[in-house]
């Protein structure tokens, strides 16, 4: 008789873990193309997305590095991730998300937002992300 488990994890999961253990070997500094590259793999959506994403934060974050993080594009201070982009497809959402770490400095009393749904990119949309960025970063 054969019996199955289940770890509590579903494939997306483990292929995120897994995509993680291969970024702790590799590389080490600003992996922009690596970043690069996997946005350019995205559907059009997240694509988009990501490629506007890339822009904004290397312009008004210069001082972050590019690089992957758990397959996703991340952007980190000092070695340490701030911000990263999930694509919607990643674990099948009907959305983007722009996820902020601990060590993002978004505090505001004692509970306050660190992920944010992206639907689309407009003219508020970039603006409300530049301050988040900027928050951040203080």
């Amino acid at each position: 008789m054969t019996t199955k488990t289940y770890d509590g994890f579903t494939d997306a999961e483990r292929d995120a873990m897994k995509q993680r253990a291969r970024e702790l070997k590799g590389r080490r500094g600003d992996a922009e193309p690596e970043v690069l590259a996997k946005i350019a793999e995205m559907g059009d959506f997240d694509r988009a997305i990501g490629e506007r994403l890339h822009q904004l934060i290397k312009e008004h974050a210069p001082e972050m590095t590019s690089k992957l993080w758990y397959g996703m594009p991340s952007y980190a201070r000092n070695g340490r991730t701030v911000c990263f982009f999930q694509p919607s497809t990643k674990f099948k959402t009907r959305y983007a998300i722009l996820g902020f770490s601990d060590e993002a400095r978004l505090d505001d009393g004692t509970v306050w937002p660190t992920y944010f749904a992206i639907a689309a990119l407009d003219d508020a949309a970039e603006a409300k992300i530049v301050a988040l960025l900027e928050q951040a970063l203080s």
